[in-house]
């Protein structure tokens, strides 16, 4: 199965992961929000399904960015 990453932010940003988390649930018809991780290191990933398929947005202090990692391609949602 093809996985699409989106690159948000080149370095953790709590404002930012909220932001994009905030933007998929307004312009992602039927999104649903689903478990936050949090890890040892204050890293936070929020995981949604659409359809079956996981998208989920990162805020990684050990890789330093925010991204989106999907099972589906978002770019349409974004025109």
């Amino acid at each position: 199965m093809k996985e699409y990453e989106y690159n948000i932010c080149t370095v953790a940003d709590e404002e930012i992961f909220e932001k994009q988390c905030v933007t998929l649930e307004k312009h992602i018809p039927g999104i649903e929000k689903s478990d936050l991780l949090i890890d040892v290191d204050g890293s936070k990933t929020q995981i949604y399904t659409l359809h079956n398929k996981k998208i989920t947005v990162h805020n990684s202090y050990y890789i330093g960015a925010v991204y989106v990692n999907s099972e589906i391609e978002l770019t349409q949602y974004f025109e």
